[in-house]
């Protein structure tokens, strides 16, 4: 009987999970280490925007079906959805994930369930049941007693869409690896007091790669579409012309490019796999590798825009510069990995005073700008004022956006949603 669901981490994934199961009747008790984060939600509010999830929070919280914790309490259920961020020689860092262990571990009891949603490494949810199994070793775990053991472990991660993720976790297929059958069962059965798509069960390690698969299917893709923007651009050939016509093949669906790859998934989780198995995971390898060149190509172009404009009566240090978009996709505020706001901190670093922003989906600078004499606009306002209009992120409002380009003004337009105004 699943009467209380404990969720371990309160972010853009455990957070929206833990309203859903409130949301079905269920006692949902939420554990982060941010005592801003734990307050927040207890007042009834949100830290992070996410269409319909401030709604489900305030109704959870005052039906008294969700409350937030920063230490783990007994449950019948523990669901682990914190961060697997890469370590600087891009290496999988699995240590919040250990520390969440570290953190259930005493309130475990016969009977639990414990599910890893963190997208993590092949192994690493058989890792997180032998810290378990040593930190309790008054419990069995299924790498010991099997379909018998006292406690069941399984892997499932999300896969969902930011700007999507309420009714994608509802909607969306799960796939649930379980350490045994039971494990699975197990997982299962809580995954379907709201998901209304199919559990299809695995074996964990499939499970584990499953996820990785599929970050990094996308990842590839996404870096075919970028190396042909940067080989059209230097052969005068319009790329996004080029895509829409080979796209009419019918088995060809070539992404569209951008000025690089970011958000929590596609830009962190395909080096997983190329940590697991370095000689040979080439191609994966190569694709992060164009992904993560590409801001320092956009930045190069910039430069060579400033530099054409100097000899045009116009000083280098006078030119200005306008970032539009710093997100890491369009129409959300999520700037995780953002490869648009790397490039707009390169560039307010060079050009101190003299770079401005452009983010609708943000009412203030981001802590990295702040210090660089970096100035917030609105969409007209950059217009008028920049002498270079960096297009990085094609919000919604910047696609009906209707100006045409001052005399000698350059756009350098990575999405393609203003090339008509060159």
């Amino acid at each position: 009987m699943l009467d209380t669901i404990s969720i371990i981490g309160l972010g853009y994934i455990g957070l929206p999970t833990a309203t859903l199961f409130a949301s079905r009747r269920h006692r949902v008790i939420g554990v982060d280490v941010s005592p801003y984060v734990v307050d927040t939600i207890n007042r009834g509010g949100v830290h992070i925007e996410e269409p319909e999830l401030d709604i489900l929070v305030q109704a959870a919280v005052g039906s008294g079906y969700l409350r937030a914790t920063m230490r783990p309490e007994p449950a019948d259920a523990f669901v682990i959805a914190v961060p697997t961020p890469l370590t600087e020689d891009q290496k999988p860092d699995v240590s919040y994930i250990e520390a969440a262990a570290q953190s259930i571990a005493p309130v475990l009891a016969e009977g639990n369930l414990v599910i890893l949603e963190s997208t993590s490494p092949v192994g690493t949810t058989g890792q997180l049941a032998q810290w378990l199994a040593e930190l309790r070793p008054d419990l069995t775990f299924p790498q010991q007693t099997g379909d018998n053991s006292d406690i069941r472990i399984a892997y499932c991660p999300e896969r969902v869409l930011p700007g999507r993720i309420v009714h994608e976790l509802v909607a969306n297929d799960r796939i649930v690896g379980g350490m045994t059958l039971k494990c699975s069962e197990a997982a299962s059965a809580l995954y379907k007091l709201f998901v209304q798509g199919e559990c299809v069960v695995t074996q964990v390690r499939v499970a584990e790669m499953c996820k990785l698969a599929e970050n990094s299917f996308r990842d590839v893709n996404i870096a075919l579409a970028n190396e042909l923007s940067m080989i059209c651009d230097g052969q005068g050939i319009d790329v996004w012309e080029l895509i829409r016509l080979a796209n009419r093949h019918p088995r060809v669906n070539i992404l569209q490019p951008g000025c690089g790859v970011g958000g929590h998934c596609i830009a962190i989780d395909p080096w997983f796999i190329v940590h697991g198995a370095p000689d040979d995971a080439k191609l994966i390898r190569s694709a992060r590798e164009v992904n993560d060149a590409k801001p320092a190509w956009v930045i190069r172009k910039v430069e060579r825009a400033v530099t054409t404009l100097a000899t045009l009566n116009i000083a280098s240090e006078d030119i200005r510069i306008a970032c539009l978009g710093v997100t890491y996709k369009a129409d959300v505020d999520d700037l995780r990995e953002s490869p648009a706001l790397k490039i707009a901190l390169a560039l307010a670093d060079r050009r101190e005073g003299r770079v401005a922003i452009v983010e609708p989906n943000l009412q203030t600078l981001p802590e990295e700008l702040t210090s660089s004499e970096v100035i917030l606009m609105s969409p007209d306002e950059a217009v008028a004022w920049a002498h270079i209009l960096v297009l990085l992120v094609d919000h919604a409002e910047f696609k009906c956006m209707e100006f045409g380009l001052n005399n000698g003004q350059v756009l350098i337009d990575t999405r393609g949603i203003w090339k008509d105004k060159k």
